[in-house]
């Protein structure tokens, strides 16, 4: 029988959905699964542009029907609603980041659209996602990187409304191809925040002028530059400091959509790495016979397990928010941030097992290999993502606020807040309900119980021995402290959802056995840091556990693991 906590093309069914979000996610899976794995992985090592996918999506309204918003739709089946958005990030990565990529650049072009009230920009963006168009984003520049305060793409007045626009981007997703591209840039009369400009270019204007492509990939990752590309009214997504707000709010937007991308790749290569190594006969026995192998591959379903509990979690909150309830914004950096990397954890757990044959060029897993290193370093990097995890920590650990329960957010509703964030700041005063009660609903639960003398632990750091002044400087550190906290809001969220699906508790289990683990090594990295001072050493020693052990219930898990063997093959 399939694993239903994993995505099977044999048995998809997403009938939690209307009927014309399940006749389009289960299209998109059919053209893929016709396509067959010797196309798939041939495009994708020829670095063969995607439009044979782009003329698909085209024809189907794909693109038009999940990201044009209510308030822009030319039909009752389009809006803006991140759970379908999220069931089809799942689908892309489980095929290839290639296409997720075209369409994950399309919705970061199309944030600060979405974001303006400039009516001619948002009707022009309709009708190019209606005519198949996809979409791009020109924030980063070569030098600077994604340093906004510092952009060289200057816009010039022209006497009459207008500015005439001159400057390079760099690593500009679609800048091939894009009907629109969202450009970030600064006016030369007027200096600081009030000189940002946010606006909308075309890829095949003669003033635009394609430099290169800059990676080996069949995404096409750019180069371009603008000379004297003419700007008018109609062509202003933002001005002054809205701008700024429109960048920072666009990549709140499209940094979701890694994590569910992250999943869907793990769970292709999961089902091709344990097919193979129980199939592999070694010293007389499968592979899968080896008490190492058995943990490694356990390790990995159960952490794939969590990502996807997180992940589902997550978007109830996101879908949400409001201006009175801004949680998203730590749970947001957090699929980012702790579900990729734990894609990167899974995906070497089944390459330790699986060794040489992760190499060979007829695997899916060989390309899930490289891709999956990609989606931590998108949108702003693990650092950088930890960092602003802990804007979040005191308030969330230790000043609990009052919030009516979010309830499973799978409702055929338009996302519209997420196009109305407002200004990009005061993440400090983000309050948050109290993470206690998820842990308390299943104390029963050996690893969980022993998860939260942990998460104690922490509130109890965070009181008495927190980074001084001086240490507060030092990143390093504070990256340490980044990731325990990281650890509590991961498992506060797999238990919520745990308990809106009923999760099955030895999977549960075994997987708190895990972050038991994890965070005593990540308490053990700690008292390691130069800096950390011996009331922090002692607290991190006295932090450690050892997971519950459970010969029984881990045969068990071993069982559901064993049985994704064979039970999914792309078709040839």
């Amino acid at each position: 029988m399939a694993d239903s906590l994993l995505f099977n093309p044999r048995t998809y069914d997403p009938a939690q959905f209307d009927p014309e979000t399940r006749r389009l996610l289960r299209a998109t899976v059919d053209w893929f699964e016709d396509r067959g794995k010797r196309r798939l992985i041939e495009d994708y090592r020829t670095r063969a542009w995607l439009a044979d996918f782009l003329a698909f999506a085209a024809k189907e309204g794909l693109f038009a029907t999940f990201l044009t918003p209510a308030s822009a739709a030319g039909d009752k089946d389009q809006r803006w609603d991140t759970a379908r958005i999220a069931a089809l990030n799942e689908i892309f990565g489980f095929y290839g980041l290639d296409y997720w990529y075209a369409w994950q650049v399309t919705i970061l072009g199309l944030g600060p659209v979405w974001q303006s009230d400039n009516t001619a920009a948002r009707t022009r963006a309709a009708e190019l996602l209606s005519q198949g168009e996809v979409f791009a984003f020109g924030l980063s520049e070569k030098t600077h990187g994604a340093d906004i305060y510092s952009t060289d793409m200057l816009l010039t007045p022209d006497g009459n409304g207008g500015f005439s626009a001159t400057g390079s981007k760099y690593y500009i997703g679609n800048g091939n191809a894009a009907g629109l591209v969202s450009v970030f840039g600064r006016r030369t009369d007027i200096e600081g925040p009030d000189g940002y400009v946010f606006f909308a270019a075309d890829s095949r204007h003669s003033a635009y002028h394609l430099v290169k492509k800059v990676v080996d990939s069949s995404k096409y990752v750019s180069e371009f530059r603008l000379e004297n590309y003419p700007v008018g009214p109609d062509d202003v997504l933002h001005t002054g400091r809205a701008a700024f707000d429109a960048a920072l709010n666009t990549v709140n937007v499209g940094k979701f959509n890694l994590c569910t991308a992250s999943i869907g790749i793990c769970e292709h290569a999961m089902y091709e790495a344990i097919t193979h190594a129980h199939n592999r006969i070694l010293y007389g026995r499968p592979v899968t016979a080896f008490p190492h192998v058995r943990r490694e591959l356990a390790d990995a379903y159960v952490r794939l397990v969590g990502m996807k509990l997180f992940s589902d979690r997550a978007v109830d909150y996101f879908r949400s928010a409001s201006p009175d309830d801004r949680r998203y914004l730590l749970f947001n950096p957090m699929t980012k941030m702790k579900v990729t990397t734990e894609g990167e954890k899974v995906i070497d757990l089944m390459w330790d097992v699986i060794a040489a044959k992760g190499f060979e060029k007829d695997t899916y897993f060989a390309q899930a290999a490289v891709e999956i290193r990609g989606l931590p370093k998108l949108e702003g990097t693990v650092h950088v993502n930890l960092a602003l995890i802990l804007k979040f920590m005191r308030n969330h650990l230790l000043n609990p606020a009052e919030f009516a329960p979010v309830p499973t957010r799978l409702d055929a509703a338009d996302d519209t807040f997420l196009f109305e964030q407002g200004p990009a700041r005061g993440l400090g005063s983000v309050r948050f309900h109290d993470w206690r009660p998820a842990y308390d609903a299943y104390a029963a639960v050996p690893n969980v119980a022993r998860f939260r003398e942990q998460a104690d632990a922490l509130c109890e750091f965070v009181t008495t021995a927190a980074p001084d002044e001086k240490q507060s400087r030092d990143l390093d550190l504070l990256l340490a402290v980044g990731q325990l906290f990281a650890l509590v809001v991961h498992g506060q969220l797999i238990l919520e959802q745990a308990r809106l699906t009923d999760l099955d508790e030895d999977v549960l289990d075994e997987l708190f056995s895990v972050l038991v683990r994890d965070f005593s090594a990540y308490a053990i990295e700690l008292h390691g840091k130069d800096s950390a001072t011996e009331a922090q050493q002692n607290w991190a020693l006295g932090a450690v556990r050892r997971p519950v052990v459970d010969e029984a219930r881990s045969g068990r898990v071993w069982e559901r693991v064993e049985a994704l063997s064979g039970a999914y093959e792309m078709a040839p």
